[in-house]
């Protein structure tokens, strides 16, 4: 494939009509192509067929999602401790937060090789899904893991891993970069060549709308911005001249997931029809993204913490293939290791004892549902196409396009909060009369970086009920 065919008019306009049929032809073939049931003799106990395929493409992640515990202690031999009592209560993953991440909100480890080996140590990495959250050192965390698992004796080929590495993502998110925006772009090919001469099959490149969605904007933002993300690594694999039917694979995509579980499950619906769509047009054979959920920051609120933990319930069983809950107290300090246990427990008691898990689709027959989808694909897909018109992410971001609209969303929702169309439980509502703090780790908050060669506008992450106490 040549790289002429990826250029901002390969993507036609579609509207809301457009991705209502997709939806529905992908239906039909699901559905005939799938194997029939076996019938019951007695059809009380007739187990209902569950379209797995469907969730791969459209839904839920069907097999049930990855528990990933975010570690991002500021004293790696603390987060050791975390990140074992972690695996032993459960969890099935682990997302390392550096220092610098933008969801790290001024904690994570110290961002240097012995921090990894210090927080992993007595981890069998090859027992457990590993990610590691974007953040300034990104490239070189991939040749720290490596090394670490050869010191480990561990084959790195035979582990499930995501590098996490996002350089739009980390810009909007800091707003600086340690290099223009033009030397980035010439420098990553290069990377790309050495990492596929690694022969690695793991998530290297992940598309990351956390950032978008914590910072106030839209869901269609969010979805443009991954999506524009995923399209210019596809451009950076043809100039690493890697074939994109190999290459694709190596990219996954994140996403905040909110208390709004009808519009969660549709974005993530959402996404998987977006991305189907660019592979369709780039002539890749079209196979389901890699999708991260990480609960949202901007939703909890800082008084009646305990009402996070229900938000985070309703978030994290929106369906994806990795989830990873924030702790309800996070609005306060880094969590101690109570909350830590709840946000884990609350993902096993959706995955074991309410069975969600093994809901392919849960709201497969929903026709609002559909329609939403297809509205989200429609504005999506428009948000996509504006910011490829606008010289592709990193240059939008630049020059501040992106971002204007970010601020723009945030502004129409916080007067929606204002006027009282939503509320917030425990700050807009139902306010305590007291309110304690609850307990936090020892932990200094730091501030975001500032070095850098390329500046942007900064979409920091603000909580709207920080924004509604600021008038």
């Amino acid at each position: 494939m040549e790289a002429a065919i990826i250029s901002a008019g390969s993507f036609p306009p579609m509207n809301r009509a457009d991705w209502l049929e997709i939806g529905r032809q992908a239906v039909i073939k699901r559905r005939a192509d799938a194997p029939q049931p076996p019938r019951s003799a007695d059809l009380r106990f007739q187990q209902p067929r569950l379209d797995v395929g469907a969730a791969a493409m459209e839904g839920n992640a069907g097999a049930g999602w990855t528990i990933v515990q975010r570690i991002d202690d500021v004293d790696p031999r603390r987060a050791n401790h975390q990140a074992q009592e972690d695996i032993a209560g459960g969890a099935t993953g682990l997302s390392i937060v550096f220092e610098g991440a933008p969801n790290a909100f001024g904690y994570g480890l110290p961002a240097r090789p012995e921090s990894l080996a210090a927080v992993l140590h007595n981890i069998q990495l090859n027992r457990i899904h590993l990610r590691m959250d974007m953040h300034p050192a990104s490239r070189a965390s991939v040749d720290w893991l490596i090394e670490l698992a050869r010191r480990k004796k561990v084959d790195p080929a035979r582990l499930s891993l995501s590098f996490g590495i996002d350089p739009a993502a980390l810009f909007a998110g800091s707003g600086t970069l340690r290099m223009s925006v033009a030397a980035l772009q010439a420098s990553m090919p290069p990377s790309l060549g050495h990492f596929f001469g690694l022969g690695i099959p793991a998530v290297l490149l992940e598309a990351d709308g956390r950032v978008v969605h914590n910072a106030g904007g839209s869901e269609a933002q969010e979805l443009g911005v991954m999506l524009s993300a995923a399209v210019s690594y596809l451009r950076m694999f043809i100039d690493a001249r890697q074939p994109l039917v190999y290459a694709a694979p190596h990219i996954g995509f994140s996403l905040c997931v909110d208390h709004d579980q009808f519009i969660s499950v549709a974005k993530i619906r959402a996404l998987r029809r977006l991305w189907s769509k660019v592979q369709e047009i780039c002539n890749i054979p079209a196979l389901p993204p890699k999708i991260h959920a990480e609960t949202s920051y901007r939703m909890m609120s800082a008084r009646s913490v305990e009402t996070n933990i229900v938000r985070a319930s309703l978030a994290a069983s929106a369906g994806a293939d990795t989830v990873s809950v924030l702790p309800h107290t996070q609005p306060h300090g880094l969590p101690d290791a109570h909350a830590r246990r709840i946000a884990r427990d609350l993902q096993l008691v959706i995955a074991d004892e309410t069975h969600l898990s093994s809901l392919a689709d849960p709201a497969a027959s929903s026709e609002d549902l559909d329609i939403l989808v297809a509205s989200l694909c429609d504005a999506g897909w428009e948000e996509f196409r504006r910011i490829q018109e606008e010289g592709g992410l990193l240059t939008s971001l630049a020059a501040g396009f992106v971002q204007q609209r970010v601020f723009q969303a945030r502004e129409q929702r916080l007067l929606a909060l204002r006027k009282g169309s939503f509320s917030i439980v425990g700050t807009t509502i139902d306010q305590p009369k007291e309110d304690v703090a609850p307990a936090t780790l020892a932990a200094t908050r730091r501030s975001a970086p500032t070095e850098g060669v390329a500046r942007c506008d900064r979409l920091a992450p603000v909580r709207l009920d920080e924004l509604l106490a600021q008038g």
